[in-house]
């Protein structure tokens, strides 16, 4: 079966389970990358013809241009989802993967916005206009909830509730954050101004958060938007991004008590291993403070 087949049957297949586009193109692209190897370099163009020392072949090429770790893994993650589909579609006796095995990867310290940072950022966008109440409201929505930007962007009114957001989070899965009061606040605030600004205008999107012009927005709209927030109230030293938002969160939240299987549920995490990272950037005087308030004859 020839390998371009595979991974058109492959992209469908990920459409028909309603990944999300950006994860459908992701791995489109990471598998295209060494389909086009093998044809380049070993004259593959079979899925027959695949071998375990191939895949381990292209991932030492990539390593040995100066990727991350990290990027080299993410590949083989993506090439691992392929090949065990093909896998149970019949199309091979075992996954071609099963025996190729992730490179070490040295233990990052995931860096996170202050506190200071957090209130600088939240109240930069402090007018009454539209887009000022609007903004200010994602960025709640981002540190309050720890919400993925494509969760954020997605999002509807239908999915918020008196006290708790249900998202849509990765692979159709669904999942429940607590509202907390600050955030029904700004909610408040925001549903009024945005039915005041579009009372005029036929919407047909059922976003919740939409553009001046009533779109759906971009990723790269809100994270422009939270970038010039950081760079004006003068974070420095930390990628000012969504993403980092999201890193707050969890640390904040084990930094404030929470178990690490609640906040697994709460980010949406398929396993707690990925949760366990936001553990490394917690300091020793946190744990110890936290360990105080937690001591069995203290709390007898």
């Amino acid at each position: 079966m020839l390998l371009s087949e595979c991974l058109a049957e492959f992209v469908f297949h990920c459409q028909y389970r309603k990944l999300s586009p950006n994860t459908t193109r992701n791995y489109e692209k990471q598998i295209q990358y060494l389909l086009n190897y093998l044809h380049e370099e070993h004259s593959v163009e079979q899925l027959e013809q695949v071998a375990p020392r191939h895949i381990k072949q292209f991932l030492a090429v990539v390593s040995a241009k100066g990727r991350k770790p990290s990027y080299v893994n993410d590949l083989l993650k993506a090439f691992k989802v392929f090949f065990r589909y093909l896998n149970d579609e019949g199309y091979t006796e075992k996954p071609v993967t099963s025996t190729v095995k992730g490179v070490r990867e040295p233990k990052v310290i995931i860096k996170t916005f202050s506190p200071a940072d957090i209130k600088g950022i939240v109240y930069y966008y402090n007018g009454r206009d539209y887009l000022s109440v609007r903004n200010r409201t994602m960025l709640a929505f981002l540190f309050d909830t720890g919400i993925r930007l494509n969760e954020l962007i997605t999002l509807t009114e239908e999915q918020i509730f008196h006290d708790y957001v249900l998202i849509h989070g990765k692979g159709s899965k669904e999942r429940v954050v607590p509202k907390s009061p600050y955030l029904g606040k700004c909610m408040f605030k925001y549903m009024r101004v945005r039915e005041s600004y579009f009372q005029y205008r036929a919407i047909p999107y059922s976003n919740l958060f939409l553009s001046k012009n009533g779109k759906p927005l971009t990723s790269e709209a809100v994270s422009k938007m939270l970038k010039k927030a950081g760079d004006d109230v003068g974070v420095t030293g930390i990628r000012v991004s969504p993403h980092t938002c999201r890193h707050t969160f969890a640390q904040m939240q084990l930094q404030n008590g929470l178990d690490i299987y609640s906040l697994s549920r709460l980010m949406g995490h398929e396993s707690i291993t990925i949760t366990q990272r936001y553990l490394e950037g917690i300091k020793d005087r946190d744990v110890l403070a936290a360990s105080t308030k937690t001591s069995p004859l203290m709390n007898l």
